[in-house]
C-alpha cells in the first residue's frame, strides 16, 4: 500500500507534467487495479449500490417512495464515465488500459516478453469490468473506446454488440489462463511486478485462477441463451482441474483464497454514511425473513443488528432479528425503523478495512453446482454446501478484520457449521432439478449481498431466483425495476453511434443472457 501511494504520487505528477517520462506499464496495471468503484466505498454505494441495482436486486432495504426505482441521471452519468475516464471514485479502465497498450506497443521486443505480464493480467481486470458495464446495459462502446485519431483527436466509439464482446471475452480468457500457466519471469521482473499488483501481490497462479473463474462466470451467465457452447466449455474446464485451477476451497481462507481488492493504507472512512443517506440501513426482508431465518443460519448475527429503541435515554435492543415489511408506506417505515434489524454495524457500516470483493470461493462452488445440476459431471449436492460453508466463514471474516473498538464477533466453529449444513431441512440439497437449483441461486444471492450487487441483481434476471415481490411505485413507467440501465445524457448527445442503439434503449430491455 504506501508503494502504491508513492506511485500514485509520481502518475499524478507525470500526468500533470509532460516533460516527465511516461508512466511504465506497471504503473498503468497499479492505477487500473486501484479502482474505488470496487471498493465499497462511500460514492459507489450511496450513489449506484442504494439508488440503483442494490435496490433492483433486493441486496439493500430502501423506502417505498415514488422514485425507488426510476434511476438517477446524473449518478448513472457518473458511474458510466469511471469505466471509461479516471476520477477520484473509479480507475478509468478504459483510458489507463489504452495508455498501458501505448506504452508496451512502444517497447523491444525483448522488452516486450518480460513486461507482457502487465498486459495479460490488465486485461483480466478490463474484462471483468467490462462485462459488469455489459450486464447494466447492454451494448456499449469497447473496442474502439479511448482510442485517437493519428493527429490526437478523440475517436467517438462504435457501440459493440454485447453477445459478441461477451465471446471476445471468454474466448482471450482462455489463452490468458494457458498465458499464466507456462509463464516464468525474471526474479527482477517478477519483483516489479509483485510491487505494481496491488490486488494478488504478482501471484502468477492466482491470475490464472482469476481469469478461469471470470470465465466460468460468463458461461454460466450466457448458458441459457447458448447452452451448447457453455456446456461444452464448462464441462472442459470442470473435467481438467489441472488446466483449469479455479478458486480452491481446500483449506478455505478468505484472506489467502478469494480475490479481494483491500481499502488503501491511508482510508479512514466506512459506509454509515453511505446508508443513513437515503435510509438503506434495513435488513433486506427477503433475505432475512425467507432465507436466513427458517434456517436459523449462522450468517445472522454477523449479517444484522437486533437494532432497538433508546427509551428515557437508555438503549434497548430489540429482543429478535426481524426485517421491516415490503408493505408500508415510506412514512411508516421511517416511523418504525427502530423496532426493526438494520444491517450489522462491525461487518458493515464501521468497518474501515472492508475489501472490494472482485471473485470468492464462494461463487465458485455455486457456479459449479448449477453446471453439475444441469449437466452432470461432478457433486452438485457438494458445491452446494461447500459454497455456504465459504460464505458463512466469508463473512465472519469480514466482521473480524474490523479494527475499530467494537464487539467482533466469534466465528462458529468448524463443527457447529457442518451441523447446521447437515441437520437444517430447510437448506437441504433435495427436489426436483429446478427445485435445487433454485437453492444454489437464492444461496448465491445471499452471498453475493449488497457488496456484489451487480453480480446479484445480473443472477436475479437470469435465472428468476430467488423469486422476489416487489412493492409496485406509483410513478407511471417507473412501477417497477427496469430490465437494464438506459444510457447516460451525454452518451445520447455526444456520440453519433448512439443513432444505432436509440431504438433499444428503454428501460425493459432485455440483456442479450436475460431469456429464462
Amino acid at each position: 500500500m504506501t508503494s502504491l501511494l508513492a506511485c500514485q504520487h509520481e502518475l499524478s505528477e507525470r500526468y500533470q507534467n509532460p516533460n516527465n517520462v511516461t508512466p511504465t506499464p506497471g504503473e498503468f496495471l497499479t492505477a487500473i487495479l486501484n479502482n474505488n468503484r470496487v471498493r465499497p466505498y462511500y460514492w459507489e454505494i450511496s450513489t449506484f449500490v442504494n439508488w440503483h441495482v442494490g435496490v433492483y436486486s433486493q441486496s439493500v432495504s430502501y423506502l417505498n417512495s415514488q422514485s425507488m426505482y426510476q434511476q438517477n441521471e446524473s449518478y448513472i452519468q457518473d458511474r458510466w464515465d469511471d469505466y471509461y475516464r479516471p476520477s477520484a471514485n473509479g480507475a478509468g479502465v478504459i483510458a489507463n488500459f489504452r495508455a498501458l497498450e501505448s506504452a508496451y506497443n512502444k517497447l523491444t521486443d525483448i522488452k516486450k516478453e518480460q513486461t507482457n505480464v502487465y498486459l495479460q493480467a490488465a486485461k483480466v481486470v478490463l474484462y471483468d469490468q467490462t462485462a459488469q458495464m455489459v450486464d447494466l446495459w447492454g451494448d456499449i462502446p469497447f473496442s474502439e473506446a479511448g482510442e485517437l485519431t493519428n493527429d490526437g483527436k478523440i475517436v467517438y466509439a462504435k457501440f459493440d454488440s454485447a453477445s459478441q464482446i461477451y465471446s471476445t471475452i471468454i474466448d482471450d480468457l482462455k489463452t490468458i489462463s494457458d498465458y499464466f500457466a507456462t509463464l516464468t519471469l525474471e526474479q527482477s521482473t517478477l519483483t516489479e511486478f509483485s510491487k505494481q499488483d496491488i490486488l494478488l501481490s504478482g501471484d502468477l497462479g492466482r491470475w490464472q485462477r482469476y481469469a478461469n473463474s471470470l470465465r466460468l462466470r460468463l458461461l454460466m451467465r450466457l448458458s441459457y441463451v447458448d447452452e451448447d457452447k457453455s456446456k461444452i466449455a464448462v464441462l472442459e474446464m470442470l473435467n481438467d482441474a489441472a488446466h483449469y485451477p479455479l478458486l480452491n476451497d481446500a483449506g478455505y481462507s478468505p484472506g489467502m483464497h478469494d480475490i479481494l481488492l483491500m481499502p488503501l493504507t491511508t482510508y479512514s472512512d466506512d459506509l454509515h454514511n453511505a446508508f443513513t443517506d437515503w435510509t438503506n440501513y434495513p435488513a433486506p426482508y427477503f433475505a432475512l425473513e425467507e432465507v436466513l431465518k427458517p434456517a436459523n443460519d449462522p450468517r445472522i448475527p454477523v449479517l444484522y443488528d437486533k437494532y432497538g429503541a433508546t427509551i428515557n435515554g437508555d438503549f434497548i435492543p430489540n429482543a429478535e432479528f426481524n426485517a421491516m415489511p415490503l408493505t408500508l408506506t415510506s412514512v411508516e417505515q421511517q416511523e418504525n425503523m427502530e423496532h426493526y434489524s438494520i444491517i450489522d454495524s462491525v461487518t458493515f457500516l464501521y468497518n474501515t478495512k472492508l475489501p472490494g470483493i472482485v471473485f470468492t470461493s464462494s461463487e465458485t462452488s455455486f457456479l459449479k453446482a448449477e453446471a453439475y445440476e444441469r449437466w452432470g459431471g461432478g457433486d452438485a449436492a457438494q458445491e452446494y454446501i461447500n459454497g455456504i460453508r465459504n460464505s458463512i466463514i466469508f463473512y465472519y471474516y469480514l466482521n473480524n478484520i474490523n479494527t475499530n473498538a467494537l464487539k467482533r464477533l466469534t466465528a462458529p466453529s468448524s463443527d457447529s457449521i457442518e451441523s447446521f449444513l447437515s441437520n437444517t431441512a430447510f437448506i437441504q440439497y433435495e427436489g426436483t432439478s429446478e427445485e435445487k437449483l433454485a437453492k444454489i441461486w437464492t444461496q448465491k444471492w445471499i452471498h453475493f449481498g449488497f457488496m456484489q450487487s451487480i453480480q446479484s441483481w445480473a443472477e436475479l434476471r437470469r435465472t428468476g431466483y430467488p423469486q422476489l415481490v416487489f412493492n409496485p411505485s406509483s410513478r407511471s413507467g417507473f412501477e417497477l425495476p427496469p430490465s437494464r440501465l438506459t444510457y447516460p445524457e451525454n452518451e445520447k448527445t455526444y456520440n453519433a453511434n448512439y443513432a444505432t442503439v436509440a431504438s433499444r434503449d428503454f428501460r425493459d430491455a432485455t440483456i442479450f443472457w436475460d431469456v429464462k
